[in-house]
């Protein structure tokens, strides 16, 4: 570092050498999701050309060797000569930043590509890139290396490369039947450039692809993955004509309350941008745009919020105008059905807020718009204001329509849906009193902790752990076994309430769920603070059998709908119970040695090498059946003590599945469980069976 900064010290760079150089300002990171973006880049331009009209299927294939390669069958990129370049256009687009034929042309109406950055991109930070153009009858070709165009000696990435010197060439690879259009490119993404532990997620990509083909419809896109080798390929196809209609069915986490609403409208709207003219000063000009808004919703039984919202197909998850639009028009239109009913739905002067209307809904809003403004390269947010205005519009004609009508299921459904949110606002409210009450009080003349909770001394929240197990037996044991310092118990009798399609009222009144929301003490529901749990460790502590996965999947289910928080946090925990105690006899005076295991496998592999080293073993090995039957330094030493136990922090997507299988084989939707039964009959051991 130097005291001296004058002009020398100023560095320009040049065309794709920024992107090389901060990457991050145009894929928000070089991680995972950095890479992932790169992928969306070139994904996207294909779906613009399918919202155009043009190419019905897009094939997106992951190869062994880390490449991507996106097909689609378009127009394909113009092939001729830029006039002020003097570039071909395929070289245009993928070598010069806000380049490409989305900035008013006339080339696309909505696009999600605005600022013409995200195929020159991707390029620059790519290994290598190859793209294949078929047009005019011709497939026409064009390399890169770190976005410089050229020629490879081989098919690798590593390849020698040659730059082109005075001119670039695109090359004549074959020809197509004339007609035949669409691009294909192909790129390795620059190890020097993202993390080591970067890597394509296929979920994520599968997820992506499907939200997609929702947003599209009639448009199919292929996802295959070759990374497995030839002999584990795996490819999906999606294609869903019925739109975001069944976008909303898909998204949906509980039992509907109203049918699927769909509200459309457009509008236009006028802004000042600056235009191009042709002596190349940029003019400040009114021009004219049109809005199109299409929104699919519909409210559930439950609480949970699921909306998506899309801006030219691009998603928005932190929102933007589109979203505060909606959720004003909502607002608007709710409160004055509740004021026209009110004495129907017994409201009083309560008044409803945001949070009572969105409980329940589930949600997909698009708007498609010529050149909307985002916030950053990522398009996160949209920021064009005047959609938030036609927005509120379409919401609040569309819904004041269907309140008016004078259908027997408009009517039906819409009372419904007032009673819901009107009983939202009522449980706000008295959960609200009840917390104040409770401040209110103090602490020595009220306990609301369960009777049957052991807890421990310590009031370090981050120190504490409060292990849920499995009958009275098991407590008794485990109050030996805990350090009563930072270690609370609380028993559950048998298996809770499956509160996957139990009411809330249900599930508060249940003995067991109840016990277990008034120890953690942070509420449950909408009302759910993480900042009142009175521990910073949750631990599942169930027997090592059928039974005790099936409490353990209860209890996921409750923490997933109704503490979620606690999960998304890494505070829940399955405790990891030993299935085997092996004692190896050792000669002579030497004690003994225990050995646990955790498994089949694990136990015949242990028994297999000891065979090997001639030791012998007590017969019977004893097999737990469950918690109470271990000894309380056992299970201090296998599942409570810190220092040797193992635990199995839950994720979301732990608990996503645990309720998903408690929807399919508990929930009250029965096609889904009778196909899932034939299907599976057939993988069933009829010797498995204790009959």
């Amino acid at each position: 570092m130097t005291a001296e900064y004058s002009a020398h010290h100023l560095q320009v760079l040049e065309g794709l050498e920024a992107v090389r150089k901060r990457p991050g300002m145009y894929i928000g990171s070089t991680d995972s999701r950095g890479l992932m973006h790169c992928v969306w880049e070139i994904i996207d331009n294909a779906v613009d050309e399918a919202l155009a009209g043009f190419g019905e299927r897009i094939d997106i294939v992951l190869h062994a060797d880390g490449s991507v390669e996106v097909r689609d069958r378009a127009r394909g990129i113009p092939v001729d000569v830029e006039p002020r370049t003097g570039l071909t256009g395929v070289e245009v687009v993928f070598t010069k930043l806000h380049a490409g034929g989305k900035f008013g042309g006339g080339s696309y109406g909505a696009s999600g590509g605005l600022h013409g950055v995200g195929a020159s991109v991707v390029n620059a930070l790519s290994e290598r890139l190859d793209v294949e153009v078929d047009r005019g009858g011709k497939t026409w070709a064009m390399s890169f290396r770190h976005g410089e165009p050229g020629v490879f000696a081989g098919p690798e990435p590593d390849s020698a490369f040659t730059p082109f010197e005075r001119s670039s060439e695109l090359r004549v690879v074959g020809k197509v039947a004339r007609g035949v259009t669409g691009s294909r490119i192909r790129y390795w993404a620059d190890r020097q450039i993202f993390t080591k532990d970067a890597a394509f997620h296929l979920d994520e990509l599968s997820q992506r692809a499907r939200q997609t083909a929702f947003l599209v419809p009639g448009l199919e896109i292929v996802v295959r993955d070759e990374r497995g080798g030839a002999d584990e390929v795996d490819e999906t196809s999606y294609r869903f004509d019925g739109g975001i209609s069944e976008f909303v069915e898909f998204l949906a986490p509980d039992a509907a309350v109203t049918d699927t609403w769909r509200l459309t409208g457009a509008a236009t709207f006028t802004e000042t941008v600056p235009v191009l003219q042709a002596s190349g000063a940029m003019v400040p000009t009114e021009v004219e745009r049109e809005c199109h808004v299409d929104v699919a919703l519909r409210w559930g039984t439950g609480y949970e919020t699921v909306t998506r919202s899309f801006a030219n197909i691009i998603a928005t998850p932190k929102g933007g105008t589109h979203q505060q639009g909606f959720e004003q028009g909502l607002m608007k239109i709710l409160r004055t059905q509740v004021e026209q009913n009110a004495r129907r739905l017994k409201v009083g002067n309560d008044k409803l807020e945001k949070d009572d209307i969105l409980a329940g809904l589930t949600a997909v809003l698009t708007v498609r718009l010529p050149e909307p403004q985002f916030e950053g390269q990522t398009k996160e947010v949209l920021g064009t204001p005047a959609v938030r205005q036609i927005v509120t519009n379409v919401v609040s004609r569309e819904l004041t329509a269907r309140f008016a009508s004078t259908k027997r299921d408009d009517k039906t459904q819409t009372a419904l849906l007032l009673d819901k949110v009107v009983a939202e606002m009522k449980a706000r409210i008295s959960a609200r009193t009840h917390k104040e009450t409770q401040r209110r009080k103090n602490a020595l003349e009220s306990s609301s902790l369960p009777a049957k909770l052991a807890d421990c001394r310590t009031n370090d929240v981050a120190e504490s752990e409060l292990f849920i197990v499995e009958g009275d037996s098991a407590l008794g044991t485990a109050k030996l076994a805990r350090n009563s310092e930072y270690q609370a118990l609380l028993p559950i009798r048998g298996k809770i309430l499956n509160v996957q399609k139990a009411s809330i009222s249900d599930m508060l009144s249940n003995a067991e769920c109840a016990a277990i929301i008034q120890t953690i003490g942070a509420g449950s529901g909408r009302s759910f603070d993480l900042a009142g749990a009175r521990y910073g460790k949750i631990i599942l502590m169930s027997d090592a059998d059928v039974d005790g996965a099936h409490i353990r999947t209860l209890l996921l289910t409750l923490f997933f709908r109704y503490m979620r928080p606690l999960i998304e946090d890494g505070r829940v925990y399955a405790a990891v119970p030993p299935l085997h105690r092996v004692i190896v006899v050792n000669p002579g005076s030497k004690p003994n040695e225990t050995i646990y295991t955790y498994s089949e496998k694990e136990l015949h592999a242990l028994l297999a090498k000891l065979r090997r080293s001639n030791r012998r073993w007590q017969e019977p090995v004893q097999r737990y059946k469950g918690l109470g039957e271990m000894d309380a330094d056992q299970l201090a030493e296998t599942t409570m003590d810190r220092a040797g136990r193992l635990l199995r922090r839950v994720q979301v997507t732990d608990a996503e599945a645990a309720a998903s299988v408690f929807e399919l084989l508990m929930g009250s939707d029965v096609a889904p469980r009778r196909e899932f039964i034939v299907s599976s009959s057939d993988a069933l051991d009829r010797e498995s069976i204790d009959a």
